[in-house]
């Protein structure tokens, strides 16, 4: 939210020389080519993606295997980022990282986008742009979150990329939407930050109705009940 609020304000400024120089703390694309709406939906998107992976992924697998399984998921998940790309020099090392960061991300990215349905401004049509736009996105994680977010902002997200040299045309998500803004980049923020709380209510109260459940259970069971015997 930091990064993405001085990018936004450098923008706001009309300084888009020092936004361009801010975006690469957030993402890890090629800024120079950006112009401003395109820099605005990048970090738009970055936002997105990093409340799956930095918020919500690491507090589901925290609630299901405490500090080690938050601390695995986001190894999993930075290993990713460090050398999960489709480069020629990275393609058949980073393949293994790609795909253990999509079985990990699985349920945070659900949860995500539920959430931004839930409490995003538009939930009818975060809804539908969900339901329309998520796999048409080459990420089975990065789909349902970017598409939730665009629903529920009313803005278009995806669309031609540059990585390091490497340009991708990806989907449109939320086509019939407006473009990205500087000013969504806050309105995204105010969407991270509500969809974080909530997942953090989600994922306590969840394992602390586990946890209950496993102790009635275990209070609940006859002597010598588990321990064998004739």
């Amino acid at each position: 939210g930091r990064e993405a609020r001085a990018i936004g304000a450098a923008l706001a400024a009309g300084d888009v020389g020092a936004a361009r120089r801010q975006l690469p703390h957030l993402c890890g694309r090629d800024p120079e080519a950006l112009d401003e709406q395109q820099i605005a939906r990048a970090v738009v998107e970055s936002v997105a993606e990093n409340t799956s992976d930095a918020v919500v992924g690491a507090l589901v697998w925290g609630a299901v295997a405490g500090v080690p399984g938050l601390a695995g998921f986001r190894a999993v998940n930075t290993l990713d980022a460090m050398v999960g790309h489709k480069s020629p020099r990275l393609r058949r090392f980073g393949w293994a990282a790609a795909r253990l960061d999509d079985v990990a991300g699985f349920p945070g990215s659900r949860l995500t986008a539920a959430l931004a349905v839930a409490a995003g401004p538009d939930p009818r049509g975060a809804w539908r742009v969900l339901r329309r736009d998520a796999g048409r996105h080459p990420s089975p994680n990065a789909g349902p979150v970017e598409a939730a977010f665009a629903g529920a902002l009313g803005v278009r997200l995806g669309g031609t990329l540059a990585y390091a040299g490497r340009t991708e045309h990806r989907p449109v998500l939320g086509g019939g939407n407006r473009p990205v803004t500087p000013a969504d980049i806050e309105r995204a923020v105010r969407l991270s930050r509500r969809v974080g709380a909530l997942a953090l209510l989600v994922c306590a109260g969840s394992r602390l109705a586990y946890d209950t459940l496993r102790r009635a259970g275990t209070h609940g069971r006859p002597p010598g009940a588990g321990k064998g015997g004739a």
